[in-house]
């Protein structure tokens, strides 16, 4: 994990190749890790979640942001999601509500993130 500057922004990186993220106690792992760094938003890659985040019936990922709102952080995922989306129009729907909002992004790249702070 790495803490980078996008846009005047502190953002916590987490690194890409870690292991598969699958549980709230995971999300609130991350949290700590960042705490004390005062990031503006805590970026995931999209590759470190298990298929069961994207697939809402599992409650996986109301828990896992929960942890975030809970902390007062924001998160964002980042990388290409679009087979999860399409194979879910709830998910499409999640994604697209959280876009549109101030603690949950999905966002193709850290380009696209820098461009939304």
């Amino acid at each position: 994990m790495s803490l980078q500057i996008l846009n005047a922004a502190r953002i916590w990186l987490c690194a890409a190749d870690g292991p598969r993220l699958s549980s709230g106690r995971d999300a609130t792992d991350i949290i700590g890790d960042a705490y004390g760094a005062e990031v503006a938003v805590v970026a995931l890659p999209a590759s470190r979640l298990t298929d069961e985040f994207f697939d809402l019936s599992t409650r996986l990922a109301g828990e896992f942001v929960q942890k975030f709102v809970n902390y007062g952080a924001a998160l964002a995922i980042v990388g290409d999601i679009s087979a999860h989306i399409a194979a879910s129009s709830a998910l499409r729907d999640f994604v697209y509500e959280s876009n549109r909002g101030r603690h949950l992004w999905f966002v193709d790249s850290l380009d696209d993130l820098a461009a939304r702070l």
